[in-house]
């Protein structure tokens, strides 16, 4: 039986000191030009210091028009390279493998705060966005390499892709979406292009020692589950992705998907072969029990969110006592300040129902 406390070994770069994750939570924290912040920093570093063996920033836009929220830490320009420096720093000083998250916000990206129509790999009339042309989409490509050079030189052990919730390489992987008539889109095997293209640029460009992984939404946002589990083997049988993060939502739901009717999501995936690339898994993983039974259920590692924001030390919570749980709902502003949480993103979690005691 897996220990949450068993490092991790990746095929490259440096081992997780333990199987927990601190997924890339939302926050928005920095500053409004993209530079990293001191709530964003006293943010991550205080889950680095709270046990997290990875500690993954909140998703990172590689273009200024790619962003999907206010106060969103960048990394598309030099001018985030300080910052970000600092960051990663501090979050490997208290023995936490520091991690990017790479995103573009596609056509979630609001109009209001990118000042311009956001892009798509379709037109979208409901949002606004305009499709993007073949050209802008090597140009994100390059952009999303870019940014992993960027985070490299700032002193991260890697980058993920984030590949899902409907953001932009989700958008260019969903077939009912993703219909475009080049290389780009309709076919499966084109609407993957773009992402592994990343991959390739980015091993081809950063240390061999670079940890590369990859976000998805394993269902959902126009996606079916066949598509996922292709793209799934894909990715471990290219040999370049150190491991695949699949946003669940909830670990231990049964898939959506009527073709694969009864059987939960985290067993049809943890069933398949994936090498040496490992399983990263998020969703409603609030106790020390659900730590346990999700790695029972054949993931590598658990990727925790409700729990970090209530709780910076839930990892050595669980070392403590097996039973622990995170902080029981709501929690009360004063004590999320204590757990380092900005004005701004109290606020921001108050929008949760029952999150944040009135």
């Amino acid at each position: 039986m897996s220990s949450p406390f068993d490092a991790v070994e990746f095929a490259h770069g440096p081992a997780m000191a333990n199987r927990f994750m601190l997924a890339p939570l939302t926050n928005q924290q920095s500053n409004p030009d993209g530079t990293l912040s001191d709530d964003e920093f006293n943010w991550l570093t205080y889950r680095a210091e709270g046990g997290f063996g990875l500690t993954m920033t909140c998703a990172s836009h590689v273009q200024r028009i790619g962003q999907g929220f206010p106060g969103q830490l960048g990394c598309y320009s030099d001018d985030h390279l300080a910052g970000l420096t600092r960051l990663a720093d501090a979050v490997k000083a208290h023995g936490s493998l520091a991690i990017v998250q790479l995103h573009h916000a596609g056509r979630r990206a609001p109009r209001d705060l990118i000042g311009e129509a956001p892009v798509a790999p379709c037109v979208d009339g409901d949002v606004g966005a305009r499709e993007m042309t073949t050209g802008e989409i090597e140009q994100v490509i390059e952009d999303f390499i870019a940014a992993a050079v960027r985070a490299e030189k700032a002193g991260f052990d890697g980058v993920e892709l984030h590949g899902a919730h409907d953001y932009l390489l989700c958008e260019m992987l969903n077939g009912t979406f993703n219909q475009r008539s080049d290389h780009y889109g309709g076919s499966l095997e084109n609407r993957a292009r773009a992402l592994f293209a990343m991959i390739d640029g980015i091993r081809a460009t950063c240390r061999p020692d670079f940890n590369l992984s990859v976000r998805l939404s394993p269902e959902r946002f126009g996606q079916t589950t066949h598509d996922m589990v292709e793209v799934y083997g894909q990715l471990v049988d290219c040999g370049k992705v150190d491991f695949i993060d699949l946003s669940m939502w909830d670990v231990f739901k049964e898939a959506a998907d009527e073709d694969y009717a009864g059987r939960q999501l985290l067993d049809l995936y943890a069933e398949l072969p994936r090498g040496e690339t490992k399983l990263a898994v998020a969703g409603k993983i609030y106790t020390g029990d659900d730590v346990q039974r999700a790695l029972d259920g054949g993931a590598d590692i658990v990727a925790i969110g409700r729990a970090a924001i209530t709780d910076h030390d839930f990892p050595n919570k669980i070392r403590h006592d097996v039973q622990a749980s995170m902080r029981e709902l709501p929690v009360t502003r004063a004590a999320l300040r204590e757990e380092r949480l900005s004005e701004g993103f109290i606020d921001y979690m108050s929008a949760w129902a029952g999150f944040v005691e009135a």
